[in-house]
This record gives structure tokens, sequence and C-alpha cells, in this order.
């Protein structure tokens, strides 16, 4: 059986891979993270309404780290994309990937790379893409709406049997 999935790696791709990436491999510190995050913003109307409201120096500081605070947890995924992106390898950015028996390769601009299904730690399915996970940091997404050869639910079925994992859906 052979599947071929193009992939545009563009801000809305990366954003799925980091938000992959959270809901699976950095769940931990992601949970506790968000904890403290919203403890924060919580309080935070304390810190700035203590003692009346005047609006000086040390108030403006604090308001100005809650909203920095409140867009860092709203749209977490949405800048560890954009970072990612901003850190993409020209040449890296479109791929077509072409999965066998034996293993499957990557095409970009850059090069051609050839993959083992050992390599794979998670796989993950959202709902425009699937997502394979190697550590905290790393993963591929292969976009659904990109299969030229094969179909989506035959591919579900062919990765599970290759890598022996099941595949996760997050929303």
């Amino acid at each position: 059986m052979k599947f071929i999935v193009e992939t545009n790696y563009d801000q809305k791709t990366l954003t799925n891979l980091a938000h992959a990436l959270r809901k699976t491999v950095r769940k931990k510190i992601g949970r506790l993270s968000h904890i403290l995050g919203w403890i924060a913003v919580v309080l935070s109307p304390v810190l700035l309404f203590h003692d009346g409201f005047a609006l000086d120096f040390r108030r403006v500081i604090t308001l100005l780290a809650v909203l920095f605070m409140l867009a860092v947890l709203l749209f977490e995924d949405s800048i560890n994309g954009w970072i990612a992106r901003k850190r993409l390898l020209k040449g890296l950015d479109k791929s077509v990937t072409t999965f066998e028996e034996e293993g499957y390769e990557t095409i970009t601009a850059v090069g051609k790379t050839q993959w083992t299904y050992e390599v794979i730690g998670e796989i993950v399915e959202l709902k425009n893409c699937f997502v394979f996970i190697f550590d905290r940091s790393h993963g591929q997404v292969y976009d659904k709406a990109g299969f030229t050869e094969g179909s989506v639910e035959e591919f579900r079925s062919f990765i599970e049997g290759k890598t022996k994992k099941e595949v996760k859906t997050i929303r």
C-alpha cells in the first residue's frame, strides 16, 4: 500500500503542531504553567486596586505584564507556531511525503529524507491533519486535504499497523 501526502508548513500547520505537542508530550508542564498563569491573571486586580485606583508607573507595568500573560495563555499555540515558522529553514515550507511498507520519504526543496516508522514517538490526529511527534520539540504534520494517493481512513489503519501505536485524537 502506498500513500502520498502534500503538506504546506504555514502558520495554521505549525499552530496545529504546537497544539499537538502541548496536548501530548508537554501536557504536564503545560497544565502547570496554565494553572499558575490563570491564578496570576485572576489575582492581578488585587495587585492593581488593593489601595484604590491610581494610575502610576508600577501599576501600568503590572497591567502590561498581566495583558501580556493573558495573550500568551489565550494564543499559546499560535505564538509557538509563529516562532517555529520564523525558525523554519528556507525550502522546508512545502513537502511531499510518500509512505510505503518499509518506511517513508519526504521530499522538500532542500532535499530528500528517508524515515523509518520506529522513530515516531506518538501519532496524533486533529480535525484537519495527522501529527507525528518525535520528542518535546519536533514533529511532522500531514494535511488530510493533501492526500493525493490513498485515503485518510486507510492511512490511519496503515500507520497504526506500521508503528504499533494508537492514533490519539485530540481537539
